[in-house]
């Protein structure tokens, strides 16, 4: 008989929550002025954000696959968390150095290595540290809090903007410190639950160990990557309010308001993710992100370009913590990392293709091209959840 689940929390898991947020403002800080900086300051074209935000994106995802095997053969998850939030603490400098679009490239590559090395351990702990009754609240609430730092970020940005006269390089530098504390918090802050005395360690990534990877756990892949695919990068929020005329310093604005919205609303769903079909939840969010490309293709500024930001919001609160807890609810617990990994690199490549095409589309035909493909694919992935789906996927 499961034992009922503890009425709180585990400390750890809000350590891990504020870990991401300090680690959040200092990225934010950085990547809400990255679109801009690139194309006015270093002459980049749009096409070439598009792919350089997919291939950030899709190397994070892709490194999640061996950070997750490498953690779940160690038996440990703390160290390459370590690790990964360590690296990404030492690329933010590079951006304030940076003097032509390959340095950036270099920055962000080394930043999103980083944060594949973190990403499957992490939400592999996660797991270990929750109750499975509460790994819907769990994944909810590290979410909401490192959205916390996703606006809090930008926010700094915006009045540092505005006090140092558009001075890109000096907010970059500022960037760095909130990055330094996150990992030290990490160091100090989190005990990593004791490994099972007769556990034996195995190559995770072995045919017969793969095998154990049930057909609901590959569904959830395959419905985590088309829905990946049916989004692109925040970026182009940014560049669609940029293109309406919103000033360059203002440009951060973007992002705080879409995870504003974000924070408040993912532990909630996060909670709703214990108690509700996952399939279910999955489809409203997947309705919420057409309603916003909706928005988005028809307008670039004023009431509908903001409301279609909200909603972008709503549907990544709905959407993100929720993929997370239907991945740790089909995995073995020993492959736990392992499946956050190769769910990441599903998603992953989907991405790039999903930025790219972006990218692309925007260069030929214009802003409103890229929200209505995006629509499109979304409305592909909301009828492919109407098959039949594994039973457990939640529902």
């Amino acid at each position: 008989m499961q034992a009922a689940p503890p009425r709180r929390l585990p400390a750890g898991i809000w350590v891990l929550g504020f870990v991401s947020l300090l680690m959040d403002v200092s990225s934010e800080m950085i990547h809400s002025l990255l679109p801009v900086f690139l194309v006015t300051g270093l002459g980049a074209s749009m096409l070439t954000v598009g792919l350089l935000e997919g291939a950030a994106e899709a190397t994070a995802l892709v490194v999640k696959v061996f950070s997750g095997a490498w953690s779940d053969w160690l038996g440990r998850r703390k160290p390459l968390a370590v690790l990964g939030y360590g690296l990404g603490a030492a690329s933010k400098p590079l951006f304030a150095l940076a003097d032509a679009v390959g340095v950036v490239v270099a920055a962000r590559l080394a930043d999103r290595v980083g944060k594949g090395m973190r990403g499957a351990p992490r939400d592999a702990l996660v797991a270990d540290l929750a109750h499975p009754d509460q790994r819907g609240a769990a994944y909810g609430l590290r979410q909401s809090l490192d959205t916390v730092g996703a606006f809090l970020g930008p926010l700094v940005a915006i009045g540092l903007m505005l006090l140092w006269a558009n001075d890109f390089r000096a907010i970059f530098w500022v960037a760095v410190v909130p990055a330094v504390l996150s990992v030290l918090l990490l160091v100090v802050g989190v005990r990593e639950p004791e490994r099972p005395a007769s556990a034996v360690r195995v190559n995770p990534i072995r045919r017969e160990n793969l095998r154990q990877l049930t057909r609901a756990y590959w569904w959830v892949v395959g419905i985590g990557a088309l829905f990946t695919l049916a989004r692109f990068s925040e970026a182009f929020l940014v560049l669609r309010a940029q293109q309406g005329g919103l000033a360059i310093a203002w440009a951060p604005l973007v992002l705080i308001a879409m995870n504003v919205v974000y924070s408040a609303l993912a532990y909630p769903f996060g909670k709703l993710a214990d108690r509700m079909s996952h399939r279910r939840l999955l489809a409203i969010g997947l309705a919420v992100l057409i309603a916003a490309d909706l928005a988005l293709a028809a307008a670039d500024t004023g009431l509908l370009l903001w409301a279609g930001i909200g909603l972008w919001g709503v549907h990544m609160a709905l959407t993100q913590g929720l993929l997370a807890t239907m991945v740790a609810a089909t995995a073995p617990p020993a492959l736990r990392g392992t499946a956050f990994g190769m769910f990441n690199l599903a998603s992953g490549l989907a991405l790039l293709v999903a930025s790219g095409l972006a990218g692309l589309l925007w260069d030929r035909l214009g802003g409103a091209s890229t929200f209505i493909a995006g629509a499109a694919l979304s409305a592909l992935a909301l009828a492919a959840l109407a098959w039949k789906a594994p039973a457990a996927d939640g529902g």
